[in-house]
């Protein structure tokens, strides 16, 4: 038998439970007692609902929520030639839509980071998520007169994102740890190229079943509102810190200036925050314009005609592109988990030294992409295939490379640091970039079918060089992961140490 906050008597409870009260205390377990009176219907749904509150359903809700993050921020890359078409805009103008969203959004994650650390994290998960949901379908109103509006919208969705990316993984890293740990943020990180891909199909979809691209804008805020009214019912607030055995204890409240120059004395800490904005920079690239490079592609090749309809001839490309993100994503986040588990017995450095090896091997086929496209789609499919799933290797493990040398009560300002200096020398430049560089070929030369293509190819070259640079980066992070681990166990310690002696 169990009982409630206020005393009543739960049914179905064997003699060992225990009920968590709405406060997040818990109650032991109790021998039946005749003052005990029975739960009336409210308290039993009460009741049902805590049992819900699972690590592992909260687990599914943020990932649940993290996929939706990324599908709506590529929806839009999935119709980008029809917005290019809608608004009368150049290469470069469609890739400031991107390059809006991501400062908007690495600006905002310091903010939620220190935010993130002090106060309820899934009430600012939640707020954040009703908010870039509202702005999104908002846009989907905008004329063809008001493209900035268009693209001032983008940089506010950048912002609700932003709060959930910064917060969300360090709720996860409060409910699990170890190997657990590592799974459940594999799972959660997997919303990134599963959400990304999600995004291309539902934008193509959404314009080819409704003959107008701008219903690709009008799903996912449905679905965005539906995560966040999930998160606020179902998802707990873990006290910081509770996977780690030292919940209720850890009362520290340092300036976020002392964080932050801890947090600048973490090597593996800047180096795998320097390799992340590697990857970045490739992701945000080649999501923004890979989709158009193998349209232009189709059209040299001529199977396809030049875009002339109102709806044009990039679902196909935008399908299959998304298509294969999500199977790649998958794979990606399971062999790199298994090959970290596995290699984790062989070396205690497993986990950068997994990621640098799969960078620069994800290298090598990004480049072949732009060898083979120009004869065949096929091959150019295959190599995206290899090349994203070895670079999508590495998300989960990087989130578990934080956890293990930063302390508990500075992983959210850790997070949302290390967003914002992969943003800011990642993707919140590289689509634009790679649009100015096209532009400035196709104006240098003679505009045609095939130097569209090519100069957009030239472009997107620069990608598998800042992959080798990230993979290095990876490098020097295995020289100095077993130090910093070892001086984040010793500073939890300390303060477990500490605590114990103040309750004392």
């Amino acid at each position: 038998m169990c009982v409630e906050s206020d005393g009543c008597e739960i049914e179905g409870c064997s003699s060992s439970d225990e009920v968590r009260t709405l406060s997040g205390s818990m109650s032991p377990a109790l021998k039946p007692n005749p003052d005990l009176h029975p739960c009336r219907p409210g308290h039993k749904f009460r009741a049902a609902l805590l049992r819900c509150r699972s690590p592992a359903a909260a687990a599914g809700i943020l990932s649940f929520g993290n996929v939706l993050n990324y599908m709506d921020r590529y929806t839009v890359a999935g119709v980008l030639q029809d917005i290019q078409r809608h608004y009368e805009v150049s290469d470069s103008s469609a890739g400031l839509l991107q390059t809006v969203f991501i400062c908007s959004f690495m600006v905002a994650a310091p903010i939620f980071g220190y935010l993130g650390d002090r106060f309820n994290r899934k009430v600012i998960l939640s707020c954040g998520i009703f908010f870039w949901s509202i702005v999104t379908l908002c846009s989907s109103f905008i004329s063809k007169e008001y493209y900035w509006l268009f693209v001032l919208s983008r940089g506010l969705v950048g912002i609700g994102e932003s709060s959930y990316s910064s917060i969300s993984p360090t709720i996860i890293g409060d409910l699990f740890t170890n190997n657990s740990r590592t799974m459940m943020l594999s799972v959660f990180y997997l919303a990134i190229p599963l959400g990304s891909g999600l995004g291309y199909i539902l934008g193509a979809s959404a314009k080819e079943a409704a003959g107008d691209w701008h219903w690709a804008l009008r799903v996912s805020p449905l679905l965005g509102m539906t995560a966040g009214t999930l998160i606020l019912v179902f998802v707990p607030e873990p006290k910081r810190g509770s996977a780690d055995k030292i919940a209720g204890h850890i009362k520290t409240r340092v300036s976020w200036l002392t964080d932050m120059k801890s947090l600048a004395k973490n090597r593996s800490y800047v180096f795998s925050s320097l390799a992340t904005a590697a990857v970045s920079f490739a992701t945000g690239a080649f999501g923004m314009w890979i989709p158009q490079y193998l349209v232009r592609a189709q059209v040299v090749q001529k199977p396809d005609a030049a875009c002339t309809e109102d709806v044009c001839s990039s679902t196909d490309s935008s399908l299959i592109f998304g298509a294969i993100t999500c199977v790649t994503g998958l794979l990606g986040v399971v062999i790199g988990a298994a090959t970290t588990r596995f290699c984790r017995q062989k070396t205690e450095r497993a986990d950068p030294l997994v990621c640098a090896v799969s960078m620069l091997g994800s290298a090598i086929f990004i480049c072949l992409i732009f060898v083979v496209a120009k004869k065949s789609i096929v091959g150019a499919y295959i190599c995206i295939f290899i090349g994203e799933t070895l670079l999508f290797l590495n998300w989960a493990i990087t989130a578990d490379i934080l956890m293990f040398v930063v302390i508990p009560t500075r992983r959210a300002t850790a997070v949302a640091f290390q967003s914002f200096t992969s943003h800011l020398l990642g993707d919140a430049g590289s689509p634009y970039l790679i649009g100015l560089i096209s532009d400035a070929l196709q104006e240098s030369y003679t505009t045609s079918a095939l130097w569209r293509f090519l100069s957009l190819g030239y472009a997107l070259m620069l990608c598998p060089f800042i992959i080798v640079l990230g993979g290095m980066f990876f490098l020097a992070t295995a020289l100095f992961f077993l130090d910093d681990r070892e001086k984040a166990e010793k500073q939890l310690s300390q303060l477990s140490r500490q605590a114990a002696s103040v309750k004392v």
